[in-house]
C-alpha cells in the first residue's frame, strides 16, 4: 500500500513533514486513522497525541498536540495545530 504524506505546522514553525503509512490524529469526534486515498474531510483536532505509523503495527513518532485544524486532501494530511510537541 501507498504512503500517505504528512504536514505538521504551528504557529511557530514547520515541526514535521513526512512521508507514512498511516497517521493518527485526535479528531473532534474521536480518534481518526488516515491512510493513503482517505476521502477528503476537515475537521477540528482536539488535545492528544497524533501517532505516525511506518507499518501496519510500528508506531515511528508520536507528537503531542494542543488544538487546531487537520486537512486530508489529496496532496495527504495537513495538521495545523496550536501547539506541538516531539515525544521520544
Amino acid at each position: 500500500m501507498a504512503d500517505i504524506h504528512f504536514e505538521l505546522v504551528t504557529p511557530e514553525r514547520a515541526v514535521l513533514s513526512a512521508d507514512a503509512h498511516m497517521i493518527v490524529i485526535p479528531g473532534s469526534e474521536g480518534d481518526m486513522g488516515i491512510l493513503h486515498g482517505h476521502a477528503p474531510v476537515m475537521t477540528t483536532i482536539r488535545d492528544g497525541e497524533i501517532r505516525i505509523y511506518s507499518n501496519p503495527t510500528t508506531i515511528s513518532q508520536r507528537i503531542t498536540v494542543a488544538g487546531g485544524f487537520a486537512e486530508v486532501s489529496d496532496a495527504g494530511l495537513t495538521v495545523l495545530a496550536e501547539h506541538a510537541t516531539l515525544l521520544a
